[in-house]
């Protein structure tokens, strides 16, 4: 009998470890009664696991809670149920596979340092008890390792990694297990583990667990919603998606990156949705943008590889300096930042967005990274937290990669004498400032050239155009050229 281990792929559809298990399941053709439904032994758990949900805030666990109740709903309309259990993963996994008779355990890897050393020790369990396990490579098309340089190492250039990923075909996603092949009720009542929830309780709430409401409005966290926004952005947005993905106010991207990060969507169905949609292009220039969100996907994929051969990558800079970063100690400017009240309009309309919705344009994670790391010279692991926390679609890979990007300390790093300029930013992708008033209030009724110009005002101007709104904490100028000299202090320049 075989048991499926849930993590991050809350799907049934494009799950390459329980597709896996399924076919290791049997099912009894030998029922005589036409309407009675087959006996299979496929059983399917997750484990509510106390140390990740230590680390992670309450939007992703609020998203995380919706998305397992439409997974057991899944289960239970197909004739059997999704296991609950709350504890640490490497007793409670080896527990239940005892408890019900289970002779393998399969489930889907994921590439941080924590999960491996977490997976590494239920593999030992599981071999101690004379149990089979299977791991597979289901969160990304291509698996870490299989795309490697000619001297056999992980791509530290994305252009590079980006030319092999693209020629490869990551095959069709695996369908759903067939109903046949799922734990039948009369199976699931004879489970006996002591700890595993009720069947009959509901998924439990955030206050079970200790968690707080979370004050964003966080998108709906069902497959059916993931689904809904994939076909939505298939059928248009995305044959002008490079066009415009850089406008903040624009409903121009998918949305799809939480449904990415927790597995309620797969990434070959939606490599599969794109290419579909880049087939089916009116013209070169849609297609060409098409091409350009299938990039945004390898990106993703770029990141996992690093991670992989980089465990560390989250607490470690990867690129190698002479001497450390002096980066600033100064909690009033790092609180400033995470307030959104900086008075540097598109770095706290940022800010404010991921508050009020626990996401971020994409362009706004690039500026505000970019603010924190060289304006204020505080350390990217500080930003990295605070995503981490606030964050819906919080990815160990993509946001470790992308704050090493900013801060210029990773692979394929923004060089460190390039330094965003806030105002700059703010005129080239909100010239109307309509993303900018969206999420500044104070700045509602004020004109566009007014609010990109807000650095430049007196206090007197400041104070009648908009008195509730902060003046800038730093000059921009000032501390780019303070950044620059921090920078080459490491490198050993001076």
């Amino acid at each position: 009998m075989p048991l499926h281990w849930h993590r991050r792929d809350l799907r049934p559809a494009d799950n390459v470890g329980l597709a896996a298990a399924a076919d290791a399941a049997t099912d009894d053709a030998g029922t005589d009664a036409p309407d009675e439904r087959a006996d299979g032994d496929l059983l399917a758990l997750f484990v509510l696991d106390d140390a990740l949900l230590a680390h992670a805030g309450p939007p992703r666990v609020a998203f995380m809670l919706e998305a397992l109740a439409e997974l057991r709903g899944w289960y239970r309309d197909h004739g059997s149920d999704l296991l609950l259990a709350h504890g640490d993963p490497r007793e409670v996994v080896p527990e239940v596979a005892v408890a019900s008779d289970v002779d393998l355990v399969t489930w889907n890897r994921d590439y941080s340092k924590i999960a491996r050393e977490r997976d590494s020790a239920v593999r030992r369990e599981l071999a101690d008890r004379e149990i089979d396990r299977a791991s597979y490579d289901d969160a990304v098309c291509h698996a870490p390792g299989s795309i490697l340089t000619s001297e056999g190492e992980h791509y530290s250039v994305f252009s590079y990694y980006w030319r092999k990923w693209a020629e490869r075909d990551p095959g069709e996603p695996p369908a759903a297990p067939d109903a046949d092949r799922l734990a039948s009720p009369d199976r699931l009542a004879a489970v006996e583990a002591a700890k595993l929830r009720n069947l009959d309780d509901p998924i439990p709430g955030l206050d079970d667990l200790g968690v707080p409401e979370p004050t964003a409005d966080v998108q709906p966290g069902t497959r059916a919603d993931g689904l809904d926004r994939l076909h939505q952005f298939c059928d248009g947005p995305i044959y002008e998606y490079d066009d415009r993905r850089d406008d903040p106010a624009a409903a121009a991207t998918s949305r799809l990156s939480p449904h990415l990060s927790f597995g309620t969507l797969g990434p070959r169905e939606v490599h599969a949705a794109v290419e579909a949609a880049k087939a089916d292009a009116p013209d070169d220039d849609a297609r060409e943008n098409s091409e350009e969100y299938r990039r945004q996907l390898c990106w993703r994929e770029f990141y996992a590889q690093v991670l992989a051969d980089n465990p560390d990558m989250p607490t470690t800079p990867l690129k190698d300096f002479q001497n450390p970063i002096e980066w600033r100690d100064d909690p009033e400017a790092l609180q400033a930042w995470k307030d959104g009240k900086t008075g540097f309009p598109i770095v706290d309309a940022g800010m404010r967005q991921l508050r009020e919705e626990a996401f971020m344009h994409n362009r706004l994670r690039m500026i505000v990274a970019s603010f924190l790391t060289k304006d204020l010279l505080l350390d990217w692991r500080e930003g990295l937290a605070w995503f981490r926390e606030r964050l819906v679609d919080h990815d160990p890979a993509n946001d470790a990669g992308g704050w090493q990007w900013a801060a210029s300390v990773g692979v394929d790093a923004q060089p460190y004498f390039r330094v965003f300029n806030p105002v700059t930013q703010g005129e080239r992708h909100d010239p109307d400032a309509e993303y900018i008033r969206r999420y500044v209030p104070e700045l509602r009724d004020v004109e566009p050239d007014v609010i990109h110009d807000w650095s430049e005002l007196s206090p007197t101007q400041r104070q009648r155009t908009a008195p509730a709104y902060p003046a800038p904490i730093v000059d921009h100028a000032e501390r780019r050229e303070e950044a620059i000299a921090t920078f080459e202090r490491a490198r050993g320049d001076e």
